[in-house]
């Protein structure tokens, strides 16, 4: 009775120090909201790629906990309009963040090659940075402009991915859309 009543408090125990492990902090996912989020992100995929409006191929989306962002330059602002109500129609979505802006003029191929350049420049000093996470940060360019989308653990992460894309030569503007992840 009693190598039962020790097997069972040793059970007890295990139980609740996996519960305990698997519970979310405030930056972390537990492995269901992750897998939730993953799922998300798919269906809110396949629904722009679906969709005859949006340019799928153009938009970056983010989720965390359920809370979407759409962040990249399409051409209209038709296309944004359609993006987030495509996202919102997905099942499951807590809030739509949308941050698209709209391109402005056709560039020339020398423009498309240094935005491209920009983009990675900004990703190398991201990475490069110990106050940022790059990995946590999506960088998108147009005409010099930069946008920063995606979700960081505190504000001066958000604050300093800002500041080193500002620090970029060639870059003439940030629009800084990285959301803080909520408690």
């Amino acid at each position: 009775m009693k190598k039962f009543r020790t097997a069972t408090v040793i059970a007890m125990s295990v139980a609740l120090l996996a519960v305990v492990a698997c519970t979310a902090t405030r930056t972390q996912r537990a492995a269901g909201e992750q897998i939730d989020d993953k799922v998300l992100l798919a269906k809110i995929k396949t629904s722009l790629a679906a969709d005859p409006v949006t340019e799928a191929h153009e938009i970056n989306v983010e989720v965390f906990r359920g809370v979407v962002q759409l962040n990249g330059f399409v051409d209209s602002a038709d296309q944004i309009a359609r993006a987030t109500k495509v996202a919102k129609g997905v099942g499951g979505v807590k809030e739509v963040r949308n941050n698209l802006a709209m391109k402005h003029e056709p560039k020339a191929a020398e423009e498309v090659v240094d935005d491209a350049a920009l983009t990675g420049k900004v990703k190398a000093a991201l990475i490069e940075s110990s106050k940022t996470k790059a990995y946590q940060i999506k960088v998108d360019t147009q005409n010099g402009v930069v946008q920063l989308g995606g979700f960081v653990d505190d504000a001066s992460a958000k604050s300093a991915a800002a500041d080193i894309a500002r620090s970029i030569a060639g870059v003439h503007s940030v629009k800084n859309e990285i959301d803080v992840k909520q408690r």
